[in-house]
C-alpha cells in the first residue's frame, strides 16, 4: 500500500510540475493564433498578428540586431572560452588556476543586474559611447564563462595519450590539433556555443543597462512593446522567439551529450 501511495504521489507531483511549467507556454502558443487583438477570448483561429509582426520595421531590425550580437558574441566567447578551458585544464594543478576558476566562474553567479550596472560604469568611465559594441562586449563576458566549463566538462573525458602517440608517430603540433584534438573538442565547443548563442539572443537584463541608440534587441524590444504594443502581436513574436532558442538550445544539449570515441578517433587517423 505503501508503494501505490508513493507512486501516486510522485505521478502526481510530477503531472502538477509539468503543468505548471509548460501550461504558460501552452496558452502563449495558442493565443497568438487568436483573432482577438487582447486574448481575453477565443474569437477565432487567425494569422493576421504573424502577418502584421514580419511586416513591422522595427521588430526587422531588432531581430537583425539580435542575430548580429549574438552571433559576434559566440565566435569571441567560443574562441576565448575554448582557450581558456584548454588552459584551466592543462595547469589545473597551479595554485594560481584557482584564481583563474573564480574569474570563469564569477559571471556565473554574479546576478545579471550587478553585471549590467558594473559593465554600465566601466564604459561610462571609458567614455565609450554605448550601442551595438557595448552589447556585444558585456555578452562576450558572461558567455565565455558558459562555453569554458562545457569545453571543461569535454576535456574531462579526453585521452591525453592520443596526442603522445601521435607525437610519437611524427605528427606535428598542426596535424595533431586538426586530426585528433579539434574533432574530439568539436561536439563541446560546438554545444558551448549554441549554449552562448542562446543567452545571448534571451538576455534582456544587461542588455537594457549597456544598450545604446540603435542597438535595440528582441528582448528589449518585447519589453518596449508590452507598453504600447497590442498584446497579440507580443505573443506572436514572444512565439517565434521562443522557437528559435528552443532549437538551439536543443541541438546544443544532443551535441552536449554526444559522445565520439577515441579508439575510432585513432582508427581514422
Amino acid at each position: 500500500m505503501t508503494k501505490v501511495n508513493s507512486r501516486f504521489t510522485s505521478l502526481f507531483v510530477t503531472i502538477f510540475v509539468i503543468i505548471f511549467m509548460y501550461l504558460p507556454i501552452v496558452m502563449l502558443v495558442t493565443m497568438s493564433f487568436n483573432a482577438s487583438r487582447y486574448g481575453g477570448k477565443w474569437t477565432g483561429f487567425s494569422l493576421k498578428w504573424y502577418e502584421t509582426l514580419f511586416r513591422d520595421h522595427s521588430v526587422i531590425n531588432a531581430t537583425m540586431n539580435t542575430l548580429f550580437v549574438a552571433l559576434m558574441a559566440t565566435i569571441f566567447s567560443t574562441i576565448i572560452g575554448t582557450l581558456a578551458a584548454w588552459v584551466l585544464n592543462a595547469y589545473k594543478n597551479s595554485n594560481v588556476q584557482r584564481l583563474h576558476y573564480g574569474l570563469i566562474y564569477a559571471p556565473l553567479v554574479v546576478p545579471d543586474v550587478l553585471m549590467g550596472i558594473s559593465l554600465l560604469l566601466m564604459f561610462v568611465s571609458l567614455k565609450v559611447d554605448l550601442g551595438l559594441t557595448t552589447v556585444i562586449l558585456a555578452h562576450i563576458t558572461f558567455c565565455v564563462s558558459y562555453v569554458a566549463f562545457t569545453v571543461l566538462a569535454r576535456l574531462q573525458d579526453f585521452d591525453f595519450a592520443l596526442i603522445q602517440a601521435a607525437q610519437d608517430l611524427g605528427a606535428g603540433s598542426f596535424r595533431i590539433f586538426i586530426k585528433i584534438i579539434l574533432p574530439l573538442l568539436l561536439p563541446g565547443i560546438i554545444a558551448g556555443a549554441m549554449m552562448a548563442f542562446t543567452l545571448s539572443m534571451d538576455d534582456f537584463v544587461v542588455t537594457f543597462f549597456v544598450g545604446g541608440p540603435g542597438s535595440t534587441t528582441l528582448p528589449v524590444k518585447v519589453y518596449s512593446m508590452m507598453k504600447h504594443g497590442p498584446p497579440a502581436i507580443i505573443n506572436a513574436l514572444s512565439v517565434v522567439f521562443m522557437a528559435v532558442t528552443f532549437t538551439v538550445a536543443i541541438i546544443g544539449n544532443v551535441l552536449l551529450r554526444k559522445k565520439s570515441s577515441p579508439s575510432r578517433a585513432v582508427a581514422q587517423h
